[in-house]
């Protein structure tokens, strides 16, 4: 019960930080965020409608598409999610008053790098506001395209429709607060507590692998492999680490074997043991499927 609390505070969180960025930063500047409350963000100029409200209007036929194609929990999950955000952003429209930023530039920015960072603990706490994560995850299930290119694609016509309504100038503007937004909210959604991972290839790799456990204190683990040409079976390294601890890894491999073959690749996130525990949500659904799966075969 305490976790789901907590999760649900955060989207909140995430929502009231978004809101706050679009209607200080963007509204005062006619710029546009994307997805649904983009479009519902162009109505509002030219009609002076709420937005919220729009979004709520506009999310109602994508939530029961949601609930019908993608199942009960993820859409328990989205209506929580778009509700909320929804009533943040007409309860917070009277900071567009205000107008703190003079500069359309800073002002895009400022606002795409806030807006990222409410969705991105939106999705951190594997939450939804709605709009295109809906679509993109339908078009997903059913035409297997990418879930970043549909949104991509959507926002594109977002930005073609708002050119032709208040200029290139302003659509370009936009077109920086949403690469802003896409860069930072799969930041804070991934975790900044970026990880290395490192593979060694060595002749040397269980001295390496005894330096590594001993002087840095981090797990190892071999992978079996073979020398294409030399048909050499040999032990290959795998180890995941922080910044700090890579710099000493390559330090213990040079000394053993300079000859070593090592390659490096950045891990956003790393779950298990000695590093994050997986979410609460994660587990939540793992038992609801094996408690599925259970069901299925005590009926069978």
């Amino acid at each position: 019960m305490k976790s789901k609390i907590f999760r649900y505070s955060l989207i909140l969180i995430g929502c009231l930080i978004s809101s706050a960025s679009i209607n200080l930063f963007l509204v005062p500047h006619q710029l546009l965020s994307g997805g649904v409350s983009g479009i519902a963000i162009i109505f509002y100029y030219l009609f002076a409608l709420p937005i919220g409200v729009q979004m709520l209007i506009m999310n109602i036929p994508l939530l029961i598409a949601a609930y019908k194609t993608l199942g009960k929990i993820y859409a328990v999950d989205v209506v929580f999610g778009t509700v909320l955000f929804s009533i943040c952003i007409d309860a917070m429209r009277f900071l567009s008053n205000y107008n703190v930023i003079d500069d359309p530039m800073l002002a895009a920015i400022y606002g795409g790098v806030f807006n990222g960072i409410g969705y991105g603990i939106i999705f951190r706490a594997n939450g939804s506001s709605g709009g295109l994560d809906i679509v993109a995850a339908i078009v997903k299930k059913y035409y297997s395209l990418n879930m970043g290119s549909v949104i991509f694609a959507f926002n594109c016509l977002i930005m073609a429709l708002a050119a032709m309504l208040f200029g290139v100038k302003l659509a370009m503007f936009t077109l920086i607060s949403m690469y802003v937004s896409s860069d930072l909210t799969d930041k804070v959604a991934a975790g900044f507590n970026n990880k290395k991972t490192v593979i060694i290839i060595s002749n040397q790799a269980a001295a390496i692998a005894d330096g590594i456990i001993s002087e840095i204190g981090r797990g190892v683990t071999f992978l079996k492999g073979e020398g294409a040409f030399t048909r050499e079976r040999k032990d290959i390294i795998f180890v995941v680490a922080n910044l700090t601890q890579f710099g000493k890894i390559k330090l213990i491999a040079n000394a053993i074997d300079p000859m070593a073959f090592m390659i490096v690749q950045d891990a956003n996130e790393v779950m298990g043991r000695g590093f994050t525990l997986p979410g609460t949500r994660i587990a939540e659904i793992a038992e609801s499927v094996k408690q599925r799966n259970l069901d299925e075969k005590t009926t069978e």
